[in-house]
């Protein structure tokens, strides 16, 4: 499987599938077979996306027509809603990466809940594996479909998930803040997304209410042994890709913001997209962007027993895109890096 894997990417013509396309071109055990975009359907790649013309690249089909005998595996970058459905019809042999939130939550009513409408594919929501690499390695490999993170729970459990297990915070007393770029909402037409409406300003969204929130708490859930609800509050930034996670947290009784450090810097000492700077360095966004790398700090709050945890990552890369294929490397057999040695891009 690992000679020659032969890829598609459904939703090509959306920024995640972009973003996929431009990593695996450069995967060096990967050939893309398939793209998928049903109103580009018949049309070059570079009809969409120029900065992908000459790579001698498929042209766009529609679902339905793609030959899915010369595909041994998947990246699903549909909307939300729409992928479990075609999933469900498609060849058993293949393995799938699906981006959209379509099998992060595994109790459906919580879905139906947050998402407006019933789960239409249940029988493969019992198979799929929740893929944040870090902590799902065992899992990823042995399975056929993986439901790749959100961008902000990413961000967000990266940070808060060693030191919530290790029991160094309080899991009842989070409060997040969370600023992403205007590509996170996706490349179809919207006027909130228009340059008018969001450039020279930055705006919340989703108060008190966003899709994430469930994913969050499921995660730190499984880890804390006990319900956990955050307080989370995302807002748009001016900017074409990254995001910034500001996680404030309470401090059990006699931990430090040292000890959280510690934890973080023992849990991805080893690990290679996942950087625990050093005390005092605030992570930017500019020092991920375009890789497929997390950067993580640790501050002090002046509250006594409180602490501020950063977390910066490309929300289309290890957001998206590049988290992906990260998990397509595993699920396939591959080093788990490969194609995705990428260095940020700066200034």
């Amino acid at each position: 499987m690992t000679a020659g894997l032969r890829v598609g990417v459904l939703g090509a013509s959306g920024y995640t599938g972009a973003d996929a396309v431009r990593l695996l071109l450069r995967h060096p055990d990967c050939r893309l077979t398939v793209l998928t975009a049903d109103r580009h359907a018949g049309k070059p790649i570079d009809a969409v996306f120029p900065h992908l013309a000459g790579f001698g690249l498929p042209a766009l089909t529609t679902v339905d027509d793609a030959d899915w005998s010369q595909v041994d595996v998947v990246l699903c970058g549909l909307p939300h809603g729409t992928t479990q459905e075609i999933v469900a019809r498609l060849p058993d042999h293949l393995k799938v990466v699906d981006l959209s939130a379509d099998f992060r939550l595994r109790d459906p009513a919580v879905y139906a809940e947050w998402y407006g409408h019933e789960h239409r594919a249940l029988d493969l929501q019992d198979d799929a594996v929740y893929g944040l690499p870090e902590f799902a390695r065992d899992r990823i490999r042995q399975t056929r479909l993986v439901a790749c993170p959100g961008c902000y729970p990413t961000a967000v459990l990266l940070a808060l998930i060693p030191i919530v297990r290790d029991r160094l915070v309080d899991p009842q007393a989070i409060t997040i803040t969370a600023l992403s770029g205007v590509s996170g909402a996706g490349r179809g037409l919207k006027e909130a997304n228009l340059f008018c409406e969001v450039g020279e300003g930055t705006h919340a969204y989703g108060i008190g209410r966003h899709r994430h929130m469930p994913e969050i708490e499921q995660e730190l859930t499984g880890v804390a042994g006990e319900p956990v609800a955050i307080s989370f509050t995302p807002h748009l930034l001016p900017m074409s890709r990254g995001e910034l996670v500001t996680s404030h947290v309470r401090q059990a009784p006699g931990a430090t913001a040292d000890d959280l450090w510690a934890a973080l810097a023992r849990q991805y000492g080893d690990e290679p997209f996942v950087d625990v700077v050093p005390a005092g360095v605030s992570p930017a966004t500019s020092h991920v962007r375009g890789s497929n790398r997390c950067l993580i700090g640790v501050f002090p709050d002046r509250r006594a027993g409180e602490a501020v945890v950063i977390s910066v990552i490309d929300n289309l890369v290890k957001g998206s895109s590049g988290q992906a294929i990260q998990n397509m490397n595993l699920m396939c057999g591959l080093p788990e890096t490969t194609g995705l040695q990428q260095v940020a891009l700066y200034p």
